[in-house]
């Protein structure tokens, strides 16, 4: 089997586990910062982070292993606009409090037979075409070409290194802080310690993103026929593959297409399995549009930002690359706005 045979086949593999843990654990940064700004339940916010320390450890060995060289992804980029990805994570955040979770969450959902997430990843999946490449790219590209900046340092272990420690230490003193204080913050919350599942799917999530970096960083590896080196991530690959469903004579596909595929599919068959399969839909015209315009929101933002709550949260953050702490910073605080504050998005009438 070829490398790009073999990273399509660890593609399917990790959507599918990804999938069927998303629905067994409900897995959603939005679920999880509204159950602990709105409700008072922390678990799941603490299972977000669980998974971005695991993520963020795994990852950091297998970069200053030599397995998987991460400064190929484009997190690690030397060139970036700070603030069109900080708005980008803004909208992004906002708009997947409109919608009640983000793409990923919305493929899983769509698993179970919630028709709701269809329109949601339909949505988003044009309005992250016309971002990238339609109508609302040009202004998008300006927007970049005005305020972009270029630093040496573009992550925390490059700044440590500029310091004076050397690239090794300043990696691994980097990641051991950033990944303990994430999981000592996961099992501080009591309920936590109590939920095995919850902990398991942080963990597991946390695996799945460095299965990702390994896959195409590492088995993927082709002098002659490269993959890029990524991870999980949903903008792009949800706009690329709703593209394949509808082109897909002359189009090839890639790891974040098979992945979307895969969550569906793993969502979907689990789902079957537990019998937690059942059909849902709006329950009122206003339900439609604000999901829609959420889901627009997604897609626009998360193209401007280079990534989404599990593409930048989760895997960018893994890096330890600056932009994506921007981006991501610039996403809790949209769906803090969207759950709390003059900006709180209210429950709808018809409930």
């Amino acid at each position: 089997m070829d490398s790009a045979s073999i990273v399509i086949l660890s593609a399917l593999v990790i959507g599918l586990v990804y999938g069927s843990v998303g629905l067994l654990s409900g897995f959603c940064l939005m679920s999880g910062m509204r159950g602990w700004l709105a409700e008072g339940d922390g678990r799941l916010v603490r299972t977000y982070a669980l998974a971005i320390g695991v993520a963020v450890a795994a990852t950091q060995l297998l970069a200053a292993s030599g397995l998987v060289d991460i400064g190929k992804s484009i997190y690690l980029q030397s060139l970036f606009s700070a603030p069109v990805m900080f708005f980008g994570g803004l909208l992004f955040g906002y708009g997947m409090v409109l919608s009640n979770g983000c793409g990923s969450r919305a493929l899983v959902l769509l698993g179970r037979g919630n028709l709701r997430s269809f329109v949601v990843v339909v949505v988003l999946a044009i309005s992250a075409q016309m971002t990238l490449k339609g109508l609302i790219a040009p202004p998008r590209i300006a927007m970049v070409a005005a305020s972009q900046t270029t630093t040496t340092a573009n992550s925390v272990p490059a700044l440590l290194a500029a310091a004076g420690l050397s690239a090794t230490a300043a990696r691994m003193l980097a990641a051991s802080i950033i990944s303990a204080a994430l999981i000592i913050f996961a099992f501080a919350h009591p309920a936590f310690r109590r939920s095995p599942g919850q902990m398991a799917a942080g963990v597991v999530v946390g695996l799945l993103v460095a299965a990702g970096w390994f896959a195409t960083g590492y088995l993927g590896a082709d002098d002659f026929n490269p993959t890029p080196v990524t991870s999980l991530t949903f903008i792009a690959p949800i706009a690329d593959a709703l593209q394949y469903v509808m082109l897909s004579t002359g189009s090839t596909l890639n790891f974040g297409i098979v992945t979307v595929f895969g969550v569906f599919a793993g969502s979907l068959v689990t789902a079957l399995a537990t019998g937690r399969f059942h059909l849902e839909g709006y329950q009122s015209p206003r339900h439609m549009l604000r999901s829609g315009g959420g889901a627009a929101l997604m897609g626009a933002g998360g193209v401007m930002a280079l990534g989404c709550s599990i593409g930048q949260g989760l895997t960018g953050f893994s890096t330890l690359a600056l932009a994506s702490l921007i981006a991501f910073a610039g996403i809790l605080i949209g769906t803090a706005a969207g759950l709390r504050g003059a900006l709180r998005v209210r429950p709808l009438a018809t409930a």
